[in-house]
């Protein structure tokens, strides 16, 4: 078990958000933007939350904020940027648009710590969750070399690491749940009761 001194939360905030057609982290579910929820999630377990986004209006949630290094990447310059930033060997990765995530789910990341891997991933619903991740900040190289290679797609990039899954049970896996469209907003909201 890893103590948090040596954990830093990175939050992805940096992504278009073209299918919400607003910026998905100011979103806002039970009064709460998703945003917070992904920090609040993560501040248990770290010492220092990270918010990678261009967007300045981040700065109200009190973290510090990364720009993204190279732009109109997606995910894969996100998770460089934030890697880079980082000074802590492992980082509890999150994009901003899972406002069910818990605590508890990140747990069982750090409970898997391994040294002979690159990173920790969620499996929910049988789909790989790379951006509900535990990342080691050496990985940062590989995102690097996939950025400079023009490669912008996540799943390629996971091919050149040493990966580890872990599966959530069936009551676990609603926490993984990620919005992406007003309807998939919607369908959560009246899920749960919002």
């Amino acid at each position: 078990m890893t103590n948090k001194n040596n954990i830093t939360g990175i939050v992805l905030a940096g992504g278009k958000s073209s299918r919400m057609g607003t910026d998905k982290g100011f979103l806002k579910i039970d009064g709460k933007h998703f945003v917070e929820y992904s920090i609040e999630a993560l501040k248990p377990l770290t010492t220092q939350v990270l918010i990678v986004s261009d967007n300045v209006d981040y700065n109200i949630f009190n973290c510090e904020r990364i720009p993204d290094t190279i732009k109109n990447s997606g995910p894969v310059s996100g998770i460089y940027s934030g890697l880079t930033a980082s000074k802590t060997k492992w980082n509890l990765i999150l994009s901003c648009d899972i406002p069910l995530i818990k605590t508890e789910i990140l747990q069982k990341l750090l409970n898997e710590i391994p040294d002979n891997f690159d990173a920790v991933l969620t499996k929910s619903n049988n789909k790989l969750m790379p951006l509900i991740g535990l990342y080691k900040k050496s990985c940062s190289n590989t995102f690097k070399n996939a950025l400079e290679n023009n490669e912008k797609r996540l799943q390629m990039v996971l091919k050149s690491l040493k990966t580890k899954q872990i599966v959530l049970k069936n009551n676990e896996q609603q926490t993984t749940t990620n919005i992406n469209t007003p309807n998939e907003l919607k369908a959560i909201k009246n899920a749960n009761n919002y």
